[in-house]
């Protein structure tokens, strides 16, 4: 909904009935976002104030997100977009949004959140656009007698194993891509107990038409209905290597058979090459169908069994032109139908796309009154390429305005030269002399003749000879290719200059630059470290290296320019929004030297992006987990198995306290650990954490589906709850208490306030007020309020939770560490600091009984514990315990551990402030020697300028160091 002020001379009584007659008395029709522009940052109009409470006002459970805006209309559209995407991905896709610290919609500063699934990475665009292609490939009037076709498919999937897979094939545009959608969509409806994995590849040099995008696709796939939630690499040779495994793993517990369906696989580039797997002999119920053009099918696939698909015959291809002009009542004569007979004799007039064509042509020329002569000029076309060029010269020839015409000429070469389209609204910015009217009705004209198609909001092709017309109707050489390039080319790097990394630039302008061969400025664009994240983060990592190798860098250049870069990037880098930001950068890059193979460089900027995390955000928030999850992941590989388990362990604690003991999040940590002690032959624990991940897999995904939102289902849970158990049960209150906490994750605090006490009162009610769930949603709520700055409240809540817990619970368990922790963080933030010290004494008492008094936990808590006193400026009480948590990190972690080198660092400070100048020198000397060697790993030292994450001690004075800094608080 958009509410605007602008236009005074609009009857506005007229708009008002309008908007209330849509938003107001139509119950299904409540806006979820409103953007309201302003006039000189003014509302003009009263009644548009009294519009906008009462839609405010509708529900109060869950009110429209407004967007009050007065600056660039394009501004305003940018930032609607955002949170268009945010409540598509959270309530239509529901995928969870793990940011706690979102923006209010209406900062200039609100960026598009990033969604990251765990070891997944996912490109939602890709996905949109596999979508929509199957779409627009089974949206035909005409079935073009493909019936016959349909049970040689079926008897494929019900002739007995092995089998090879199935070719079907035929020349361009005979309608292999409409027969397969349309005989999916059969199987779909008629055996549910079938699994489908399709992929739809578009023009060749398209993302849909890489290798490994398209395999990690389908893995991704056999990875979601097997309910896992482990690691998946990206390096191209190994998930060659994986994907056969996971459909081999699969099909055993798959109850029906599993069908994959590649279109145009012989568009992907390297095939043979990269598709391997297909020669390999497959699973009992596994049956593959590929389709090829027959020009282009690989010589050693020619053997397969192949369903050929023959031209239409003349009598069909006749009655679709009729028809078409039917549409249109225009009546053929006798002998205009006596010419259409003869001449669709051939192969070639015979092809599905050519007969579309012709009798869209036909339909066209009977609007305009000009059917003979188009007609005979149709006839003269012997071929879909001829045919599309006699389409491109009737568009022109109907257009008046020679500016018009150049305009559909440029508009058709960028898209030609473009990697996976142009969007209207660039092609506007490219254009500013052009009017909307006259883009509207040239895209109009050009995708009803089948020229160019809509695809994730992207103008494209529809189909290759469309492609290849325009190359050949306008196009004359390398010249005149390059120089629409370099057109693309100079408006992306704009786009780069004004700080706008959007997921287009990081799509179109490395590719653009590769294809012009611009070795040097692809370099830099690489270098923009948010191009490489982008591409990184939806999986185009293949992509990312292929760049890479172009400009002639090995993996260790690739690893020094990138943090290098990094660290450039951080001396400019202030205020919390910008840290987080970077935290993202160093850990996509931590990730990045990870798929590359470079372990050992990995570490440093994932332990950076950790301290960051713990520092900006929260040392128990969600994404510090994350963090935590990814360096485990590392050690994992490194066949560093203590270090990861530790991690893996604190990973899973701020996943069951910030998700709860059921969710997704906490089920990837619990499967994580399972893999782990599966690599040291520890089956038992393995065998006992998998089998919890995958009951909370199972139950996420029955509850969840697959399109629909978490928040949408579990209210009606609720309500059906309700209904047949009664309202005060324990499963009711659990329920409530999920939804606050789904609530208080999407940044909804008073919506989850409502769930939260709803929660509490219940479940005292029904347990008592003493209970240990009750403590739970006491717990919750005090998050709540430390969220909203409501400190006193949180603390006395707090409270109430840290006394069942010490009465209810055994004195080691994690719940109980859990409010200790936070009381203590809060007392400490208040400035209660004697108040704290008791909670940070108890915390190490906790960790002992829970790990033993040599864990490197303990010694963490010892660092807390010591930080508190020294900000009392009781450093005789601190000492003891830095050299005892020094002591413990060198037994346990090594003498050459970062936070070996941390603790060293702190004592050196400490020793400073008491006058032991010769000791405090002698500390410092040590824990440099230890940052050096970490640092060298990336071949340069990486200085810092922030302090350790969490509770770890630093003196912010002239003589403080700027040096890494390990994890803090846990």
């Amino acid at each position: 909904m958009q509410c605007s002020t602008r236009n005074a001379n609009f009857p506005s009584s007229l708009l008002l009935e309008d908007c209330e007659e849509a938003f107001l008395k139509n119950p299904e029709g409540k806006p979820r976002l409103i953007y309201h522009r302003l006039e000189d940052g003014k509302v003009s109009s009263d009644s548009v104030q009294r519009l906008m409470d009462q839609v405010s006002n509708l529900n109060q459970a869950n009110k429209a997100k407004f967007i009050d805006h007065s600056g660039d209309p394009a501004e305003g559209v940018y930032k609607t977009y955002i949170c268009v995407e945010k409540i598509i991905k959270q309530d239509i896709l529901g995928f969870e949004n793990t940011d706690l610290e979102t923006k209010d919609l209406g900062s200039d500063d609100s960026l598009p959140e990033e969604d990251d699934f765990g070891d997944v990475l996912w490109d939602i665009h890709d996905e949109q656009e596999q979508m929509e292609t199957f779409q627009q490939a089974s949206n035909s009037a005409h079935e073009l007698g493909f019936e016959k076709y349909y049970q040689r498919l079926n008897d494929l999937v019900a002739a007995p194993a092995p089998i090879p897979p199935l070719l079907v094939s035929g020349g361009p545009g005979s309608g292999k891509s409409l027969l397969l959608s349309k005989w999916i969509q059969l199987q779909q409806k008629n055996s549910p107990n079938t699994l489908i994995l399709s992929h739809f590849v578009g023009r060749p040099m398209s993302t849909s038409s890489e290798s490994s995008l398209i395999v990690k696709r389908l893995t991704l796939k056999l990875m979601q209905h097997s309910w896992s939630v482990s690691a998946l690499t990206l390096d191209p040779a190994k998930l060659l290597e994986e994907f056969p495994r996971w459909l081999e793993k699969l099909s055993a517990r798959h109850q029906g058979s599993i069908i994959i369906v590649i279109d145009s696989i012989d568009q992907v580039q390297q095939v043979e090459k990269h598709m391997k797997w297909l020669i390999d002999p497959l699973p009992v119920n596994v049956r593959v169908i590929v389709s090829v053009n027959v020009e282009t099918c690989p010589a050693a696939w020619r053997l397969w069994p192949t369903l050929h698909l023959d031209p239409l015959n003349p009598k069909d291809a006749k009655s679709i032109i009729i028809a078409e002009c039917h549409s249109v009542d225009i009546k053929l004569s006798k002998e205009q139908e006596k010419k259409l007979e003869r001449h669709c004799r051939s192969a070639t007039t015979c092809n599905a796309l050519y007969i579309t064509l012709f009798g869209k042509m036909m339909a066209r020329a009977g609007r305009a009154g000009g059917v003979d002569k188009i007609l005979h000029e149709c006839l003269q076309c012997q071929d879909t390429v001829s045919l599309y060029r006699l389409v491109l010269r009737s568009i022109k020839e109907s257009m008046t305005d020679d500016t018009d015409k150049e305009l559909m000429r440029q508009i058709l070469c960028l898209v030609n030269v473009s990697h996976n389209g142009v969007s209207e609204s660039e092609l506007m910015e490219l254009y500013p002399e052009m009017s909307w009217a006259v883009l509207t009705s040239l895209i109009h004209s050009l995708h009803k003749m089948c020229l160019l198609t809509y695809g994730c909001g992207l103008l494209r092709f529809q189909h290759l000879q469309a492609w290849e017309t325009v190359r050949l109707e306008y196009m004359d050489g390398p010249a005149t290719i390059s120089s629409y390039r370099q057109k693309l080319i100079s408006f992306f790097t704009s786009q780069l200059s004004q700080d706008r990394v959007t997921w287009r630039s990081a799509d179109e302008l490395p590719w653009l630059l590769q294809q012009q061969g611009s070795k040097q400025k692809l370099h830099g664009c690489l270098l923009n470290l948010f191009v490489s994240q982008n591409l990184y983060k939806r999986g185009h990592f293949a992509e990312l290296l292929s760049y890479w190798q172009f400009v002639g860098k090995d993996k260790s250049a690739m690893a020094t320019e990138y943090f290098d870069s990094l660290k450039q990037y951080e001396k400019n880098c202030e205020g919390e929004e910008n840290m987080i930001s970077l935290a993202d950068l160093y850990e996509t890059l931590g990730r990045f030297l990870k798929d590359l193979g470079l372990l050992s460089q990995a570490v440093v900027p994932l332990q950076r992006s950790l301290e960051i995390r713990e520092t900006a955000l929260d040392p128990d928030h969600p994404r510090v987990a994350q963090s935590l999850h990814q360096l485990a992941s590392v050690y994992v590989q490194w066949k560093k198995f203590g270090n990861a388990e530790q991690l893996y362990k604190q990973a899973l604690e701020i996943s069951e306290n910030a998700y709860g003991a059921d969710h997704p999040h906490t089920a990837r940590e619990l499967e994580a650990l399972a893999t782990l002690y599966q690599k040291q032959n520890k089956y038992e624990q393995a065998e006992h954490f998998r089998k919890k991940s995958f009951k909370i897999r199972q139950k996420a995904t029955r509850r969840k589906g697959n399109l629909y939102g978490f928040a949408l289902l579990r209210r009606r849970a609720l309500q059906l709850e309700e209904l047949t158990l009664g309202k005060d049960t324990p499963d009711n209150a659990r329920t409530l208490n999920e939804l606050g906490v789904l609530y208080y994750l999407q940044n909804n605090l008073e919506t989850a306030d409502q769930f939260l006490k709803r929660s509490l009162e219940m479940r005292e009610r029904v347990l008592g007020p003493d209970h240990p769930d009750c403590a739970q949603s006491l717990n919750n709520l005090a998050a709540l309020c430390n969220e909203k700055k409501q400190y006193e409240k949180a603390e006395e809540l707090y409270e109430r939770a840290l006394d069942i817990r010490k009465r209810a619970l055994a004195p080691d368990h994690p719940s109980l560490a859990y409010t200790v922790k936070h009381l203590a963080i809060l007392y400490k933030k208040t400035g209660k600091l004697d108040k704290a010290v008791p909670l940070y004494e108890l915390a190490v008492e906790i960790r002992q009984k829970s790990f033993g008094p040599k864990h490197p936990s303990v010694a963490t808590a010892l660092v807390n514990l010591a930080v508190l006193y020294c900000q009392m400026k009781k450093h005789i009480e601190a000492l003891p315990l830095y050299e005892r948590a020094l002591k413990i990190y060198e037994d346990s972690l090594g003498r050459m551990h970062p936070r070996v080198g941390e603790t060293l660092k702190n004592l050196a400070v400490l020793s400073y402030e008491e006058g032991d100048f010769e000791k405090a020198a002698e500390l410092y000397k040590r824990a440099m020697e230890i940052k050096e060697a970490e640092t060298s790993l990336l071949g340069g030292k990486a200085p810092s300028r922030h302090s350790s994450s969490g509770d770890t001690f630093s003196l912010k004075t002239t003589h403080s160091p700027n040096v890494f800094l390990p994890q803090g608080q846990r």
